[in-house]
């Protein structure tokens, strides 16, 4: 009951476990690492302009340990959309002749319900679109705007379409239930 009332209080989310929120507070507050983030961020996790990550409903970048998240160019994450451990989210390279220079670019997109695999990375300027599940470690070179797929490999090839009606009916059912819990 009181972890309950100590959860509400603080707004504090209940997919993560008190312990989350007392090494983030330290790490945060203290060591001052991802201090400028709005949301709580494993500790192990670096983000780089969250100013400029456009965020959907339960959706925290950074929150599985390791994720690196260089939002320079900006990303834009739909709702409930989940990131493993050990992703890297880079919007931006370095220019090819001067490294101290970056490269301007379009932002990353990553529709809703999307769900990145332990250790992908998607590189500047990509879009996936709604229902993308990336594979474990693929590199994402180019876009799948279209969605309700699986990409895996290096580069990134689509491995297996999903069914877009059973899609569609879980994450209304995601809504509703989310709505309701409020």
């Amino acid at each position: 009951m009181l972890k309950k009332i100590i959860r509400k209080v603080f707004h504090l989310r209940s997919d993560a476990g008190i312990h989350f929120y007392v090494a983030g507070f330290f790490f945060k507050y203290i060591l001052r690492q991802n201090a400028d983030t709005p949301w709580m961020v494993h500790h192990s996790s670096t983000i780089y302009w969250p100013g400029r990550i456009k965020r959907g409903e339960q959706v925290f970048p950074g929150d599985s340990p390791g994720n690196f998240i260089d939002a320079t160019n900006g990303i834009e994450i739909g709702d409930f959309a989940n990131i493993g451990p050990n992703v890297g989210l880079i919007s931006t390279n370095h220019d090819l002749i001067d490294n101290r220079m970056f490269t301007a670019d379009q932002p990353i997109r990553i529709g809703a319900f999307c769900w990145i695999g332990m250790g992908a990375v998607i590189l500047p300027g990509i879009t996936l679109g709604d229902h993308t599940v990336v594979g474990a470690n693929a590199v994402v070179t180019g876009s799948f705007p279209e969605g309700y797929c699986v990409i895996a490999g290096n580069p990134a090839k689509v491995i297996k379409q999903l069914d877009k009606e059973a899609c569609r009916e879980f994450a209304y059912l995601r809504r509703e239930a989310f709505r309701n819990s409020r």
